[in-house]
């Protein structure tokens, strides 16, 4: 799941957020406990009874490149198995898409939307967090969505035409960074709404992120080398970094902070220079 702020309940499953059902296990840390709160976090995957914990970014961090692989993982068999029966490559790619916005609630394409909105629309911080508060969306926010899905289908569409396994590894590699890559905007910056959900999931530690950035690095390559190159690899990661250095210097200067729109905006727009970057060699 993308962290946003004016849907918390529709973002977090409802079991997540309410420590009643069935109840907050005492002393639960570990990177079971860690992959469980990522998973749902980032998703609207089951998790069965496994005891319930409040959301921690800086534990989550660590575990997210383990949660995203299974995140990701049913999307990107779609998109194999629809490319291995004969789908054409732009349908199955579509398909694919699809599930993952049913699997993570859509939560980064409405980021995306919120953020665009928002930082392009507005005059004023005040009035840009106003506006990616707002659920509705405006003509920067359509315009972001679609050009996001877009990209994704077509890019991966036409890798999936001659080799569906090659467009499945280097978009669940992708998918990995995006997420991964978006906490950076919680080391890098403060939260410029206090109240929001971002916010009240803590902060996450240079450590923390470093770790998980690891293990994100460490699955790039294991999932897109094969069907790439090292070159391609260094591109993926200049690109992500310069994204997210990017950003992070963006929202700073328009709204002063971070909010979980801008994260989930940020992982979206790693997702995609990672797919830039590693498409062309596949």
């Amino acid at each position: 799941m993308q962290l946003t702020d004016e849907q918390p309940n529709d973002a977090i499953a409802p079991e997540a957020i309410d420590p009643s059902r069935p109840g907050i296990r005492p002393g639960g840390i570990g990177l079971t406990d860690d992959f469980i709160m990522a998973v749902r976090f980032f998703s609207r995957l089951p998790t069965g009874s496994f005891p319930h914990q409040k959301p921690e970014l800086n534990r989550i961090a660590m575990a997210l490149p383990l949660a995203s692989l299974a995140i990701g993982a049913g999307p990107a068999l779609l998109l194999l198995g629809g490319g291995l029966v004969g789908l054409p490559g732009y349908f199955a790619a579509a398909l694919a898409v699809g599930a993952l916005v049913l699997v993570s609630g859509a939560m980064a394409e409405d980021a995306l939307a919120d953020a665009a909105d928002g930082l392009f629309g507005g005059q004023s911080p005040a009035r840009r967090l106003e506006i990616m508060k707002d659920s509705r969306h405006g003509t920067y926010g359509v315009a972001a969505l679609c050009l996001f899905i877009m990209l994704r289908v077509t890019g991966l569409g036409a890798v999936a035409a001659s080799s569906p396994l090659a467009a499945a590894a280097i978009w669940l590699a992708a998918s990995i960074a995006g997420r991964s890559g978006a906490l950076w905007l919680v080391v890098a910056l403060p939260a410029a709404r206090p109240g929001g959900l971002a916010a009240t999931a803590g902060a996450v530690s240079g450590r923390s992120f470093a770790v998980g950035a690891v293990f994100a690095v460490l699955l790039l390559f294991v999932l897109g080398g094969p069907a790439t190159n090292l070159l391609a690899l260094g591109l993926a990661i200049a690109a992500a970094l310069a994204v997210m250095a990017g950003w992070s210097a963006l929202c700073r200067r328009l709204v002063g902070g971070q909010t979980g729109d801008l994260i989930g905006a940020l992982g979206a727009l790693v997702e995609i220079a990672v797919l830039a970057a590693l498409l062309p060699f596949a």
